[in-house]
């Protein structure tokens, strides 16, 4: 299970100083989850960015996408707000999966952004906006190690 290999890696994971920080752990089942971070603590982090990622196994169908992004859709519930498929294209092999809603505080929008490459890449950001649709800015976003677990397991579950 990829909790259970992963959860102990990344609690021994105790960078100092200030951050940026990133660590690169592989996992079982064949894939790597690298994280980027602005804080890590024994029990979770500020990430900037989380990738899970995997040697590219060929061509992927425009089903094989289809079928990965709303399989993580479905699955991928730590989050502060439920993931859904916005758009899949084939022809670059890329899904794109947001929150929905998205969280507001006043005018302010927050939002996690998935995008999957193929059957081998996924990266999980989280954006601030306004209403207005104003530029998004990536923002750090905390997670636990549990959660930071079930994500990478939920994506990489087959």
């Amino acid at each position: 299970m990829i909790a259970e290999a992963l959860l102990p890696k990344l609690s021994d994971w105790r960078p100092t100083g200030p951050g940026p920080h990133s660590t690169r752990l592989a996992l079982p089942n064949g894939w790597e989850i690298a994280i980027a971070a602005d804080q890590a603590e024994s029990l979770g982090c500020r990430v900037t960015e989380l990738t899970l990622s995997r040697p590219a196994q060929g061509a992927t169908t425009a089903a094989q996408l289809t079928e990965w992004a709303v399989r993580s859709a479905r699955r991928v519930t730590g989050l502060l707000e439920p993931l859904k498929v916005i758009e899949i294209d084939a022809a670059r092999s890329e899904a794109i999966l947001r929150s929905d809603p998205p969280s507001t505080r006043g005018q302010r929008v927050q939002y996690y952004d998935l995008l999957l490459h193929g059957l081998h890449s996924a990266t999980l950001r989280r954006y601030q906006g306004d209403r207005k649709g104003s530029r998004r800015k990536s923002v750090p976003f905390a997670l636990t190690h549990e959660v930071i677990a079930k994500v990478a397991e939920d994506l990489t579950a087959e």
